[in-house]
């Protein structure tokens, strides 16, 4: 049990040292992991990805996946450099490319390494649709999710040791138990929660992005309506799942519309 207690006030004492804040929302976050390493481990992997998939080039849809990430690119910079953080984006390293597949999905790595699979453009529809999207992703990378859900996972792996240390001295059986419980209740009740805030924190950032990038908010309400149809069949409760349920989302959205509205009048983007 004493070995567990120094075991926890060591690892206390880790994670406090441990924090970088997060250049949208000025919050303090975990950084166990600095970004320039998950930069390199990130552009190599988009790399091979890029080498093992189709990629579509030239086309108009291509086209517009590019123009739309500039535009939401230049949105980002000009975003944290009003909020005095706009040192924070050095060593990113935008690309935005389109690929063939059915997957109706679209993803931003960290540093700022964009896919948009060719089977959600019929759900984008048009720009702001896909602005609705690329905004969201583009968020992830800017509010380092990818550090901060390395850093949870970390920590996980080092409070399984914490309870195994406490429980060390009981019964095979009872560390077990113990063990298990530990991994039940840190998914739900940590994991899983962290993830989805971490969704709804994009959404809030990516509908501000888009705004300033002069795509009116009001239609990533449409683009997830059409979303939320597309995907049909049942789905997990949202306890249990690492996405906010539709109802949640579409109910955010609509909520935070005018504060995108307000930021992006500070650039001089007004909608009617």
């Amino acid at each position: 049990m004493k070995k567990g207690i120094l075991f926890s006030a060591g690892l206390l004492v880790f994670l406090a040292f441990s924090c970088a804040t997060n250049p949208v929302t000025g919050k303090k976050t975990w950084a166990l992991v600095p970004n320039s390493e998950i930069f390199a481990s990130s552009y190599n992997q988009y790399g091979e990805f890029l080498k093992t998939n189709k990629v579509i080039t030239g086309t108009a849809d291509a086209k517009r996946v590019e123009n739309v990430g500039m535009k939401i690119k230049a949105a980002a910079e000009k975003l944290l450099k009003a909020r005095g953080t706009a040192g924070e984006l050095e060593g990113y390293a935008w690309e935005y490319k389109l690929v063939d597949s059915k997957e109706v999905n679209a993803w931003c790595m960290p540093g700022g390494k964009i896919v948009f699979y060719s089977g959600i453009l019929p759900i984008c529809k048009d720009d702001a649709g896909m602005a609705t999207v690329m905004g969201h992703e583009v968020a992830h990378a800017l509010a380092n999710h990818g550090q901060q859900r390395m850093s949870a996972g970390l920590v996980q792996q080092l409070g399984a040791g914490v309870a195994q240390a406490a429980v060390g001295g009981k019964s095979a059986e009872t560390q077990a138990l113990v063990m298990q419980a530990y991994g039940i209740g840190t998914q739900v009740g940590g994991m899983l929660p962290f993830s989805r805030s971490h969704e709804t924190e994009a959404d809030e950032i990516g509908l501000t992005l888009m705004a300033i990038a002069g795509y009116n908010p009001e239609t990533s309400v449409a683009f997830w309506e059409r979303m939320s149809s597309n995907s049909g069949g049942a789905k997990p409760a949202e306890i249990m799942s690492t996405h906010p349920s539709d109802e949640t989302r579409i109910a955010n959205l609509k909520r935070l519309i005018p504060k995108a509205k307000a930021e992006a009048a500070k650039f001089g983007v007004v909608f009617k």
